[in-house]
Protein backbone atom coordinates (compact mmCIF):
# COMPACT_ATOMS: atom_id res chain seq x y z
CA UNK A 1 0.00 0.00 0.00
CA UNK A 2 1.31 3.47 -0.90
CA UNK A 3 0.81 6.03 1.84
CA UNK A 4 -1.08 9.14 0.79
CA UNK A 5 1.08 12.26 0.80
CA UNK A 6 -0.05 15.20 2.90
CA UNK A 7 0.51 18.83 1.88
CA UNK A 8 3.25 19.01 4.52
CA UNK A 9 4.97 15.96 3.05
CA UNK A 10 4.86 17.48 -0.42
CA UNK A 11 6.42 20.70 0.86
CA UNK A 12 9.13 18.76 2.68
CA UNK A 13 10.03 16.81 -0.45
CA UNK A 14 10.10 19.93 -2.62
CA UNK A 15 12.29 21.83 -0.16
CA UNK A 16 14.68 18.91 0.33
CA UNK A 17 14.92 18.28 -3.37
CA UNK A 18 15.61 21.93 -4.09
CA UNK A 19 18.33 22.27 -1.42
CA UNK A 20 20.06 19.05 -2.52
CA UNK A 21 20.08 20.15 -6.16
CA UNK A 22 21.44 23.56 -5.11
CA UNK A 23 24.20 21.89 -3.08
CA UNK A 24 25.06 19.63 -6.01
CA UNK A 25 25.37 22.62 -8.36
CA UNK A 26 27.50 24.50 -5.85
CA UNK A 27 29.73 21.44 -5.41
CA UNK A 28 30.27 21.31 -9.17
CA UNK A 29 31.03 25.02 -9.24
CA UNK A 30 33.59 24.61 -6.45
CA UNK A 31 35.26 21.78 -8.37
CA UNK A 32 35.52 23.87 -11.55
CA UNK A 33 36.84 26.94 -9.74
CA UNK A 34 39.28 24.83 -7.72
CA UNK A 35 38.11 25.75 -4.21
CA UNK A 36 36.65 23.59 -1.40
CA UNK A 37 32.88 23.20 -1.43
CA UNK A 38 32.49 24.04 2.29
CA UNK A 39 32.24 27.85 1.84
CA UNK A 40 29.60 27.47 -0.87
CA UNK A 41 27.56 25.09 1.31
CA UNK A 42 27.69 27.68 4.10
CA UNK A 43 26.48 30.34 1.68
CA UNK A 44 23.63 28.06 0.59
CA UNK A 45 22.56 27.77 4.22
CA UNK A 46 22.71 31.53 4.66
CA UNK A 47 20.47 31.92 1.61
CA UNK A 48 17.67 29.71 2.98
CA UNK A 49 17.75 30.70 6.65
CA UNK A 50 16.14 33.56 8.51
CA UNK A 51 16.87 36.76 6.59
CA UNK A 52 17.97 34.80 3.51
CA UNK A 53 16.58 34.86 0.00
CA UNK A 54 14.05 32.06 0.68
CA UNK A 55 13.42 30.69 4.16
CA UNK A 56 13.02 26.95 4.58
CA UNK A 57 10.14 26.00 6.85
CA UNK A 58 9.16 22.33 6.64
CA UNK A 59 12.60 20.86 5.85
CA UNK A 60 14.45 22.65 8.65
CA UNK A 61 13.99 19.90 11.26
CA UNK A 62 15.01 17.19 8.80
CA UNK A 63 18.15 19.11 7.84
CA UNK A 64 18.98 19.61 11.53
CA UNK A 65 18.81 15.85 12.12
CA UNK A 66 20.84 15.26 8.97
CA UNK A 67 23.41 17.77 10.19
CA UNK A 68 23.90 15.81 13.42
CA UNK A 69 24.47 12.62 11.43
CA UNK A 70 26.82 14.60 9.18
CA UNK A 71 29.06 15.52 12.13
CA UNK A 72 29.17 11.89 13.25
CA UNK A 73 30.10 10.63 9.78
CA UNK A 74 32.71 13.36 9.27
CA UNK A 75 34.49 12.42 12.49
CA UNK A 76 34.03 8.68 11.96
CA UNK A 77 35.83 8.79 8.61
CA UNK A 78 38.42 11.19 9.99
CA UNK A 79 39.16 8.63 12.70
CA UNK A 80 39.76 6.02 9.98
CA UNK A 81 42.80 8.03 8.89
CA UNK A 82 44.63 7.13 12.12
CA UNK A 83 45.36 4.16 14.30
CA UNK A 84 45.48 4.45 18.06
CA UNK A 85 49.22 3.89 17.94
CA UNK A 86 49.65 6.75 15.44
CA UNK A 87 47.76 9.09 17.75
CA UNK A 88 49.83 8.22 20.80
CA UNK A 89 53.09 8.23 18.80
CA UNK A 90 52.28 11.63 17.32
CA UNK A 91 51.50 13.03 20.76
CA UNK A 92 54.84 11.74 22.06
CA UNK A 93 57.08 12.53 19.07
CA UNK A 94 55.51 15.81 18.00
CA UNK A 95 54.83 17.23 21.47
CA UNK A 96 56.99 20.35 20.89
CA UNK A 97 55.33 21.09 17.55
CA UNK A 98 51.91 20.44 19.08
CA UNK A 99 52.65 22.81 21.96
CA UNK A 100 53.79 25.54 19.57
CA UNK A 101 50.68 24.99 17.42
CA UNK A 102 48.38 25.24 20.44
CA UNK A 103 50.10 28.34 21.84
CA UNK A 104 50.25 30.23 18.55
CA UNK A 105 46.77 29.42 17.27
CA UNK A 106 44.49 28.92 20.28
CA UNK A 107 45.69 32.08 22.02
CA UNK A 108 44.57 34.62 19.34
CA UNK A 109 40.94 33.45 19.46
CA UNK A 110 40.93 33.26 23.25
CA UNK A 111 42.39 36.75 23.66
CA UNK A 112 40.08 38.27 21.05
CA UNK A 113 37.03 36.85 22.83
CA UNK A 114 38.25 38.33 26.12
CA UNK A 115 38.95 41.71 24.49
CA UNK A 116 35.43 41.70 23.01
CA UNK A 117 34.07 41.24 26.51
CA UNK A 118 32.67 37.76 25.92
CA UNK A 119 32.02 35.07 28.50
CA UNK A 120 35.25 33.11 29.05
CA UNK A 121 33.54 29.99 27.68
CA UNK A 122 32.75 31.78 24.42
CA UNK A 123 36.34 33.02 24.29
CA UNK A 124 37.58 29.44 24.72
CA UNK A 125 35.30 28.29 21.90
CA UNK A 126 36.72 30.98 19.63
CA UNK A 127 40.19 29.77 20.61
CA UNK A 128 39.26 26.29 19.44
CA UNK A 129 37.93 27.68 16.15
CA UNK A 130 41.20 29.48 15.41
CA UNK A 131 43.33 26.55 16.60
CA UNK A 132 42.12 23.60 14.56
CA UNK A 133 43.10 23.21 10.90
CA UNK A 134 40.82 21.45 8.43
CA UNK A 135 42.04 17.86 7.98
CA UNK A 136 39.55 17.31 5.16
CA UNK A 137 40.57 20.34 3.11
CA UNK A 138 44.28 19.77 3.75
CA UNK A 139 44.11 16.10 2.69
CA UNK A 140 42.37 17.07 -0.56
CA UNK A 141 44.82 19.88 -1.33
CA UNK A 142 47.82 17.61 -0.66
CA UNK A 143 46.37 15.09 -3.09
CA UNK A 144 45.48 17.70 -5.73
CA UNK A 145 48.96 19.22 -5.65
CA UNK A 146 50.70 15.85 -5.66
CA UNK A 147 52.54 16.69 -2.43
CA UNK A 148 51.65 13.60 -0.42
CA UNK A 149 55.15 12.17 -0.89
CA UNK A 150 57.01 15.36 0.07
CA UNK A 151 59.35 15.38 3.06
CA UNK A 152 57.27 17.97 4.92
CA UNK A 153 54.00 16.03 4.58
CA UNK A 154 54.63 13.71 7.60
CA UNK A 155 55.20 16.84 9.72
CA UNK A 156 51.88 18.30 8.55
CA UNK A 157 50.05 15.02 9.21
CA UNK A 158 51.61 14.71 12.68
CA UNK A 159 50.36 18.21 13.57
CA UNK A 160 46.87 17.30 12.33
CA UNK A 161 46.88 14.07 14.37
CA UNK A 162 47.94 16.00 17.47
CA UNK A 163 45.19 18.59 16.89
CA UNK A 164 42.55 15.88 16.55
CA UNK A 165 43.70 14.25 19.79
CA UNK A 166 43.60 17.62 21.56
CA UNK A 167 40.06 18.09 20.24
CA UNK A 168 39.06 14.73 21.72
CA UNK A 169 39.85 16.21 25.15
CA UNK A 170 38.84 19.82 24.41
CA UNK A 171 35.24 19.04 23.38
CA UNK A 172 34.38 17.20 26.63
CA UNK A 173 35.98 20.05 28.56
CA UNK A 174 33.80 22.61 26.78
CA UNK A 175 30.70 20.44 27.16
CA UNK A 176 31.22 20.38 30.92
CA UNK A 177 31.78 24.13 31.10
CA UNK A 178 28.70 24.90 28.97
CA UNK A 179 26.41 22.82 31.17
CA UNK A 180 27.26 25.09 34.09
CA UNK A 181 26.60 24.59 37.78
CA UNK A 182 28.92 24.92 40.73
CA UNK A 183 32.65 24.24 40.46
CA UNK A 184 32.40 20.73 41.93
CA UNK A 185 29.65 19.64 39.52
CA UNK A 186 31.55 21.06 36.53
CA UNK A 187 34.75 19.34 37.67
CA UNK A 188 32.99 15.99 38.04
CA UNK A 189 31.30 16.29 34.62
CA UNK A 190 34.55 17.21 32.89
CA UNK A 191 36.47 14.45 34.68
CA UNK A 192 33.87 11.81 33.76
CA UNK A 193 33.90 12.95 30.11
CA UNK A 194 37.69 12.98 29.80
CA UNK A 195 38.08 9.61 31.58
CA UNK A 196 35.45 8.18 29.21
CA UNK A 197 37.44 9.46 26.20
CA UNK A 198 40.72 8.04 27.53
CA UNK A 199 39.11 4.68 28.33
CA UNK A 200 37.53 4.55 24.87
CA UNK A 201 40.87 5.41 23.26
CA UNK A 202 42.54 2.64 25.26
CA UNK A 203 39.86 0.15 24.18
CA UNK A 204 40.25 1.24 20.55
CA UNK A 205 44.00 0.62 20.71
CA UNK A 206 43.80 -2.68 22.59
CA UNK A 207 40.71 -4.27 21.02
CA UNK A 208 40.60 -2.58 17.60
CA UNK A 209 41.27 -5.86 15.76
CA UNK A 210 38.44 -7.65 17.55
CA UNK A 211 35.99 -4.80 17.04
CA UNK A 212 36.88 -4.67 13.35
CA UNK A 213 36.40 -8.42 12.99
CA UNK A 214 32.97 -8.26 14.63
CA UNK A 215 31.82 -5.36 12.46
CA UNK A 216 33.19 -6.52 9.12
CA UNK A 217 30.93 -8.24 6.61
CA UNK A 218 31.41 -9.00 2.92
CA UNK A 219 27.87 -7.77 2.37
CA UNK A 220 27.92 -4.01 1.78
CA UNK A 221 24.41 -3.78 3.22
CA UNK A 222 25.32 -5.52 6.49
CA UNK A 223 28.59 -3.62 6.78
CA UNK A 224 26.84 -0.29 6.29
CA UNK A 225 24.18 -1.08 8.89
CA UNK A 226 26.78 -2.34 11.39
CA UNK A 227 29.11 0.63 10.99
CA UNK A 228 26.39 3.26 11.09
CA UNK A 229 24.66 1.57 14.01
CA UNK A 230 27.91 1.30 16.01
CA UNK A 231 28.87 4.91 15.28
CA UNK A 232 25.46 6.26 16.30
CA UNK A 233 25.35 4.08 19.41
CA UNK A 234 28.80 5.13 20.64
CA UNK A 235 28.13 8.76 19.70
CA UNK A 236 24.93 8.70 21.74
CA UNK A 237 26.70 7.18 24.76
CA UNK A 238 29.49 9.75 24.46
CA UNK A 239 26.94 12.56 24.28
CA UNK A 240 25.19 11.26 27.40
CA UNK A 241 28.55 11.36 29.21
CA UNK A 242 29.14 14.96 28.00
CA UNK A 243 32.09 13.72 25.92
CA UNK A 244 30.56 14.91 22.58
CA UNK A 245 28.99 12.70 19.94
CA UNK A 246 31.70 13.81 17.51
CA UNK A 247 34.45 12.48 19.78
CA UNK A 248 32.62 9.15 20.15
CA UNK A 249 32.42 8.75 16.38
CA UNK A 250 36.09 9.71 16.02
CA UNK A 251 37.12 6.98 18.47
CA UNK A 252 35.04 4.38 16.58
CA UNK A 253 36.96 5.32 13.42
CA UNK A 254 40.27 4.87 15.25
CA UNK A 255 39.25 1.38 16.40
CA UNK A 256 38.55 0.12 12.87
CA UNK A 257 41.35 -1.37 10.83
CA UNK A 258 42.06 -3.90 8.09
CA UNK A 259 39.15 -4.98 5.85
CA UNK A 260 36.62 -3.18 8.07
CA UNK A 261 38.46 0.10 7.61
CA UNK A 262 38.65 -0.25 3.83
CA UNK A 263 35.03 -1.32 3.62
CA UNK A 264 33.96 1.62 5.80
CA UNK A 265 35.58 4.09 3.42
CA UNK A 266 33.72 2.58 0.49
CA UNK A 267 30.22 2.29 1.95
CA UNK A 268 30.23 5.39 4.17
CA UNK A 269 31.99 7.83 1.83
CA UNK A 270 28.89 8.83 -0.20
CA UNK A 271 26.75 9.03 2.96
CA UNK A 272 29.40 11.23 4.61
CA UNK A 273 29.40 13.60 1.64
CA UNK A 274 25.60 13.88 1.63
CA UNK A 275 25.10 14.51 5.33
CA UNK A 276 28.22 16.66 5.69
CA UNK A 277 26.83 18.96 3.00
CA UNK A 278 23.61 19.22 5.04
CA UNK A 279 25.68 19.92 8.15
CA UNK A 280 27.49 22.88 6.61
CA UNK A 281 24.27 24.16 5.08
CA UNK A 282 22.48 23.88 8.43
CA UNK A 283 25.18 25.89 10.19
CA UNK A 284 24.77 28.65 7.62
CA UNK A 285 21.00 28.36 7.97
CA UNK A 286 21.25 29.32 11.65
CA UNK A 287 23.07 32.59 10.84
CA UNK A 288 21.20 35.69 9.73
CA UNK A 289 23.11 37.16 6.76
CA UNK A 290 22.48 40.63 8.19
CA UNK A 291 24.74 39.69 11.13
CA UNK A 292 27.74 38.96 8.89
CA UNK A 293 28.79 42.49 7.78
CA UNK A 294 29.40 43.73 11.36
CA UNK A 295 31.60 40.66 11.98
CA UNK A 296 33.46 40.84 8.66
CA UNK A 297 36.14 43.36 9.65
CA UNK A 298 37.11 41.40 12.78
CA UNK A 299 36.94 38.10 10.86
CA UNK A 300 39.32 39.38 8.18
CA UNK A 301 41.80 40.63 10.77
CA UNK A 302 41.61 37.38 12.71
CA UNK A 303 41.99 35.33 9.52
CA UNK A 304 45.08 37.25 8.41
CA UNK A 305 46.68 37.00 11.84
CA UNK A 306 45.99 33.30 12.35
CA UNK A 307 47.05 32.46 8.80
CA UNK A 308 50.38 33.97 9.84
CA UNK A 309 50.53 31.94 13.06
CA UNK A 310 49.78 28.70 11.17
CA UNK A 311 52.49 29.59 8.67
CA UNK A 312 54.90 30.10 11.58
CA UNK A 313 53.79 26.78 13.10
CA UNK A 314 54.44 24.80 9.93
CA UNK A 315 57.72 26.61 9.18
CA UNK A 316 59.12 26.04 12.70
CA UNK A 317 57.95 22.41 12.91
CA UNK A 318 59.45 21.51 9.54
CA UNK A 319 62.68 23.30 10.42
CA UNK A 320 63.09 21.16 13.54
CA UNK A 321 63.41 18.00 11.44
CA UNK A 322 65.84 19.51 8.94
CA UNK A 323 63.47 20.33 6.08
CA UNK A 324 64.62 23.06 3.68
CA UNK A 325 62.96 26.45 3.17
CA UNK A 326 60.64 25.38 0.30
CA UNK A 327 59.30 22.52 2.41
CA UNK A 328 58.85 24.80 5.41
CA UNK A 329 56.84 27.23 3.29
CA UNK A 330 54.59 24.47 1.96
CA UNK A 331 54.07 23.05 5.45
CA UNK A 332 53.05 26.45 6.78
CA UNK A 333 50.65 27.43 4.01
CA UNK A 334 48.89 24.05 3.86
CA UNK A 335 47.96 24.36 7.54
CA UNK A 336 46.12 27.69 7.17
CA UNK A 337 42.80 26.20 6.02
CA UNK A 338 40.01 26.01 8.60
CA UNK A 339 36.85 24.05 8.00
CA UNK A 340 34.79 21.22 9.43
CA UNK A 341 36.05 21.11 13.03
CA UNK A 342 35.85 24.90 13.39
CA UNK A 343 32.23 24.73 12.28
CA UNK A 344 31.55 21.88 14.74
CA UNK A 345 32.85 24.07 17.58
CA UNK A 346 30.93 27.11 16.36
CA UNK A 347 27.80 24.97 16.08
CA UNK A 348 28.11 24.11 19.78
CA UNK A 349 28.14 27.82 20.60
CA UNK A 350 25.19 28.61 18.34
CA UNK A 351 23.12 25.72 19.72
CA UNK A 352 23.90 26.78 23.28
CA UNK A 353 23.16 30.44 22.57
CA UNK A 354 26.22 31.42 24.59
CA UNK A 355 27.29 34.44 22.51
CA UNK A 356 25.24 35.91 19.67
CA UNK A 357 28.27 37.37 17.88
CA UNK A 358 30.26 34.13 17.82
CA UNK A 359 28.24 32.35 15.12
CA UNK A 360 28.50 35.13 12.48
CA UNK A 361 32.17 35.72 13.30
CA UNK A 362 32.96 32.00 12.99
CA UNK A 363 31.02 31.71 9.73
CA UNK A 364 32.86 34.66 8.17
CA UNK A 365 36.21 33.42 9.50
CA UNK A 366 35.77 29.90 8.09
CA UNK A 367 34.47 31.25 4.78
CA UNK A 368 37.66 33.29 4.41
CA UNK A 369 40.18 30.63 5.38
CA UNK A 370 38.43 27.68 3.73
CA UNK A 371 38.95 29.54 0.46
CA UNK A 372 42.23 31.34 1.20
CA UNK A 373 43.98 28.27 2.69
CA UNK A 374 43.99 26.14 -0.49
CA UNK A 375 44.80 29.20 -2.60
CA UNK A 376 47.81 29.98 -0.38
CA UNK A 377 48.97 26.37 -0.63
CA UNK A 378 48.71 26.46 -4.43
CA UNK A 379 50.54 29.78 -4.59
CA UNK A 380 53.31 28.43 -2.34
CA UNK A 381 54.25 25.68 -4.81
CA UNK A 382 55.85 27.94 -7.47
CA UNK A 383 57.41 30.12 -4.75
CA UNK A 384 58.89 26.98 -3.17
CA UNK A 385 60.34 25.94 -6.53
CA UNK A 386 61.99 29.34 -6.93
CA UNK A 387 63.39 29.12 -3.40
CA UNK A 388 64.82 25.67 -4.14
CA UNK A 389 66.44 26.93 -7.37
CA UNK A 390 67.89 29.94 -5.56
CA UNK A 391 69.27 27.78 -2.76
CA UNK A 392 70.77 25.40 -5.33
CA UNK A 393 72.51 28.30 -7.10
CA UNK A 394 73.89 29.53 -3.80
CA UNK A 395 75.28 26.11 -2.97
CA UNK A 396 76.96 25.95 -6.38
CA UNK A 397 78.45 29.42 -5.87
CA UNK A 398 79.74 28.52 -2.41
CA UNK A 399 81.21 25.29 -3.80
CA UNK A 400 83.01 27.14 -6.59
CA UNK A 401 84.27 29.81 -4.20
CA UNK A 402 85.61 27.09 -1.93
Amino acid sequence: MILAATPGTATLLVELGAILIALALLGRLAGRVGIPSIPLYLIAGLAVGEGGIVELVTAREFIESGAQIGVILLLLLLGLEYTGEELTDALRDQAPAGAVDLALNFTPGLLLGIVLGWDVRAAMLLGGITYISSSGIIAKVLSDLGNTGNRETPVVLAILVTEDLVMALYLPLMAGLLIGGDALDIGIEISVAIVAVLVALGLAIRFGNRISALVFSRSSENLLLSLLGLALLVAGIAESLQASAAVGAFLVGIALNGPAEHGAREVLGPLRDLFAALFFAFFGLQINPADLPPALFIAIGLAVFTAGTKLATGWWSAQQVGIDRPGRLRAGTILTARGEFSIVIAGIAVADGIESELGPLAAAYVLILAVAGPLLARAADPVARRLRERDARRRVEVSRAG
